[in-house]
Parts: C-alpha cells; structure tokens; sequence
C-alpha cells in the first residue's frame, strides 16, 4: 500500500473517494505522517471533518477491525493504525466539537480496582474512538466511586471494564451494582472483557455483552448502542 503525499488539485476536481480511499490505507500500515496529511489536504479542500472522519478514519479502522478479528491483522498493527488515527483525530477533534457532529455514542472505560493491565483496554478505547464514540479512558485501577462520577459528568451511555487477574473480576459486579443503586443501569450497555472472563461471566454478572478482543468489542458497542437509538 502506498501513502497518498501531497495530492495535486486538478482545476475544481479532486477525487476524493481516491483520496479517502488512500487514507484508509495509510490508516491500515499505521502511516502516521501519511494520515495526519491525508486530514490536512481533506480540510483544506473543504471536506466536514465528519465526512473526514467516517470516510476516512472510522472506514479505515473498519478494515483494521474485521483483520484483527479475522486473524490477519495482531496487535503490533492494529496499535499502529490505532496510534495514527489518534493523530488524525487531534486535529479532528476541535472541529467536530465546533460543529456539533454527532457522534456514536459516549464511553467510559477502565481497568477494574486492583488490576493495573491496560494495554488491551488501550486498544479497545483507541478502536471506538476509531469508531465515532467520544471515549473518556479512566485508566486502570479504577474504583466504583470513579466509574459512577465519569458517568455522571460525561452523560455516557457506555460503560467498557477490563480485568487480567482473576482475583479483580469480582469487582466488575460491584461497579454494576453500584450502577443499579445509582439509578444509572438503564441508561448505560456495560461490556466487559479480559483474558480470564467469558460470556457466562458477564451474564452472571449482569453486564449486557462480554467481548473477547477489541474488534468485537466495537461491533457489540455498535450493536448495543443503536439498539437503543
């Protein structure tokens, strides 16, 4: 795959499904300076940073996605494109919230208390902004207390938790009962996921979706959220 470079304007015609297209393999080879100017020339053309964003961007993490979860793509590249979206998305950011874009929906996520492992949960949030979602990464070691509050001043409607250790699983049914006393449950899909949880776990717990990767983590946040939409 190659990067796109700077695209020279030919009279008032750009092909810009070329140009997106483009973007969407420099995004896939996580070419960051590739993908970082393939937005810039975007904008400078007169594109909606939400055109750019859903064209470029969230198609592009879309193949990075279905690759991942079809065992062509690991981690190594999938954090590349990750890392070069986020790039992308600096620029993005304050021009979406300028102009109201809509967005997918509105994450929390976290490290459950006790349990420090990240680099998963990382991905995950890197792949839903990916996405369209606005995600507010907690971090890790997270307690009940700060999900709750993160909630709250987000307005978020979805909650993502992470554990590694199988002592720190427990905690995940703390936060969804706290949920439940919060009078928040209703309003927010909780998917949880790590090494040692499956699917009977989290309906044990009463999470509403277990996700064993972060490719199926956005297709179960896709899924959930526009259910409720």
């Amino acid at each position: 795959m190659t990067t796109i470079g700077m695209r020279e304007l030919s009279g008032d015609t750009v092909d810009l499904q070329a140009h997106y297209e483009a973007m969407q393999d420099d995004l896939y080879d996580g070419v960051t300076a590739a993908v970082v100017e393939g937005t810039r020339q975007a904008l400078a053309w007169g594109q909606a940073p939400v055109d750019i964003l859903a064209r470029g961007l969230v198609a592009g993490m879309d193949i990075v996605g279905k690759d991942f979860g079809d065992g062509i793509l690991f981690v190594p590249e999938v954090l590349r494109a990750a890392n070069a979206m986020k790039a992308a998305m600096e620029i993005l950011r304050p021009l979406l919230t300028q102009t109201g874009a809509p967005k997918a929906g509105i994450a929390v996520i976290g490290t459950v208390k006790g349990d420090i492992h990240d680099i998963g949960k990382n991905l995950v949030a890197m792949m839903w902004e990916g996405a369209g979602f606005e995600v507010h990464n907690l971090g890790n070691n997270v307690d009940a207390d700060k999900f709750i509050a993160a909630i709250r001043e987000h307005h978020a409607n979805l909650l993502g938790m992470s554990a590694l250790l199988t002592t720190t699983m427990p905690y995940m049914a703390t936060v969804i009962e706290r949920l439940h006393q919060e009078g928040l449950r209703d309003h927010v899909k909780v998917l949880v996921g790590g090494a040692p949880l499956n699917a009977a776990f989290a309906e044990d717990i009463g999470a509403d979706r277990y996700c064993k990767d972060a490719a199926e983590g956005v297709a179960a946040a896709r899924a959930l959220i526009r259910r409720e939409t």
